[in-house]
């Protein structure tokens, strides 16, 4: 069993990151720069944004984050990201979710700019992400590709089970790997008998917010498992959707929680941001 270390290998995208960033500000006198809006006083919202602020400026960015009270008019954010979207020093675009009740979500992701979508929502990018054509990838799934492709991982022909169907990790995942070849099952709230699934696939992706949701006699011996979930227990720690201590000792890989998959999100972000700084050459 080889634990995926996320942590180690965010660092090292981060460098990379840092060293293209240099050349930017170098040759092209471009700095890249990441617009955050944050609306509310969620705890986690916070401490998501403060994380990705103090990211952006270890590998040299531009950051600025719009902070909104709960009560914000859906015009105003409006308003704002059309502000942004305008803004040549502003490359990537980011409403941090979950939005208020009031405000209409899907709407708000329309707004940004496709070419500064760099957590990859909107559906021009979601449209070119299932056809196989070159997007902005949701962070998270992409940050799983990027694992894959570290620990070389094949995925041609493998059997995959999803368990998540959400438009952030679920459906763009399973997007990414039917174009990396592997065959994709898709489990959600309304599948019957999870396990039946999950005892079957090669590679398990988990990400539904269920402490501890994926027991070991789901998983087959020598399955690959990534834990996309993150949820606070009572006493103040943190568990995935995965049981770790009982699966882990069946699989050939498996991500940890916290320090796997969790890195890597912010490790995508600051990536999509140079990619689309580069393109403003």
């Amino acid at each position: 069993m080889q634990v995926i270390d996320g942590k180690a290998l965010s660092k090292k995208v981060q460098t990379t990151i840092a060293t293209q960033v240099e050349q930017l500000k170098q040759e092209k006198n471009i700095v890249p720069g990441l617009a955050v809006i944050l609306i509310g006083d969620d705890p986690a919202s916070h401490a998501y944004v403060k994380m990705k602020a103090k990211a952006c400026e270890k590998v040299g960015f531009y950051s600025i984050t719009h902070s909104m009270p709960d009560s914000i008019s859906q015009d105003e954010i409006i308003a704002t990201i059309e502000m942004m979207n305008a803004n040549p020093r502003i490359d990537g675009i980011l409403v941090q979710l979950p939005l208020p009740s009031h405000i209409d979500t899907d709407k708000i992701l329309e707004v940004i700019d496709p070419s500064k979508d760099v957590d990859g929502f909107h559906a021009y990018n979601v449209g070119r992400l299932v056809t196989n054509l070159d997007a902005f990838v949701a962070c998270t799934p992409l940050g799983v590709m990027k694992m894959f492709e570290e620990y070389e991982i094949d995925l041609k022909g493998k059997d995959v089970c999803i368990v998540g169907a959400s438009n952030i990790v679920g459906k763009p995942m399973s997007a990414l790997l039917l174009n990396a070849h592997a065959t994709v099952t898709v489990t959600h709230i309304h599948t019957k008998d999870l396990a039946s699934h999950t005892i079957r696939a090669d590679i398990v992706v988990v990400g539904v917010g269920v402490p501890l949701l994926i027991k070991a006699d789901m998983i087959k011996e020598g399955a690959i498992v990534i834990d996309i979930g993150i949820n606070r227990m009572e006493d103040g720690s943190l568990v995935g959707d995965v049981d770790f201590a009982n699966v882990s000792p069946k699989c050939a890989y498996i991500t940890p929680v916290p320090g796997g998959v969790g890195p890597m999100t912010i490790a995508m972000l600051l990536s999509n941001t140079v990619k689309s700084a580069k393109e403003r050459i």
